[in-house]
């Protein structure tokens, strides 16, 4: 079961950035994610009223639930759904897998916990990574070269996501249950998405084609409700640092149907770029510890 749960979080989550990019076209990008997220709310709502999970919460504490419909389910994927308008899929999960880092970060600011030895040299691995594969972007420096372009707004993205982060892990610290807490919060996210696109004066016009609509499907159900749902089993089964592991294999899955679906193509810095931001990641989520154990004499 656990090996199932591993490998559906990792092909469910691996392939949902493919899905991005076909639903980057004729239809804004924030109405896309509006409806991604909206269908989710519904599926999510539906499945916890049958299993009669979903409980009431005062409304004062809601103001948690806002706040991580924010970050987890309206500000990231409004980054994210941009940015692939400049990158490829693959790219964009990669920079995504950094989240570690920003976790780290975040962690220091707000929580006062000093990262160990082992996340610095995996988060500056992560970031020579991310440099090396972005290389020839960065040498350009100019703000209208759309992979830097990309590349900002996957890590404005990605900070957003480590945001939520604190802010669940805030929310179960104070006993409120995982599920319940991201039903209240993919409703705030949507409706939070569904008012900014009218703000926009956005039209909510559909792509009435079977890839457009066959990726709105798959990103809300598969991609948002059961992709979830698996992760935070796998968590309860094998735990948190464990499951983390699977984020380093999604860039995997995510740049392999690049390569096939996007023709995305290969450079020698790429590679030596995906290597280190991976093996970066690999170190951060490891219990190696640089310090050598000294033997005492017998």
């Amino acid at each position: 079961m656990n090996i199932l749960l591993y490998l559906g979080t990792v092909l469910i989550w691996g392939t949902t950035w493919l899905a991005i990019a076909f639903q980057v076209g004729t239809v804004q990008v924030e109405v896309s994610a509006f409806y991604r997220f909206a269908l989710a709310a519904l599926a999510q709502i539906v499945f916890m009223l049958a299993l009669r999970k979903l409980t009431w919460v005062p409304i004062k504490q809601h103001k948690w639930f806002v706040l991580q419909g924010w970050c987890l389910f309206c500000l990231n994927f409004i980054f994210f759904y941009n940015a692939a308008k400049y990158l490829p899929s693959g790219l964009i999960a990669v920079v995504f897998s950094l989240a570690s880092i920003f976790n780290m970060i975040n962690a220091f600011i707000f929580q006062q916990k000093p990262p160990s030895v082992r996340s610095l040299i995996g988060s500056c691995l992560g970031v020579f990574g991310v440099c090396a594969l972005f290389w020839e972007d960065i040498q350009l420096g100019n703000g209208t070269n759309f992979g830097l372009v990309g590349l900002l707004l996957s890590i404005a993205g990605t900070y957003c996501f480590s945001l939520g982060n604190l802010v669940s892990q805030h929310q179960q610290k104070a006993g409120r249950n995982v599920l319940v807490s991201n039903s209240y919060a993919l409703v705030y996210g949507s409706i939070t998405l569904g008012l900014w696109c009218l703000f926009q004066g956005y039209s909510f016009d559909i792509e009435n084609s079977y890839k457009y609509l066959g990726a709105l499907f798959y990103l809300a159900i598969p991609g948002t409700v059961i992709g979830f749902a698996m992760y935070l089993k796998l968590i309860g089964q094998i735990g948190v640092e464990k499951a983390a592991y699977s984020t380093v294999l999604f860039p995997i899955v995510a740049l392999s149907l690049s390569t096939i679906f996007e023709r995305y193509i290969w450079t020698e810095t790429a590679v030596l770029g995906v290597v280190l931001a991976l093996g970066g990641n690999l170190i951060v989520f490891s219990k190696w510890s640089p310090r050598h154990k000294i033997k005492r004499p017998t």
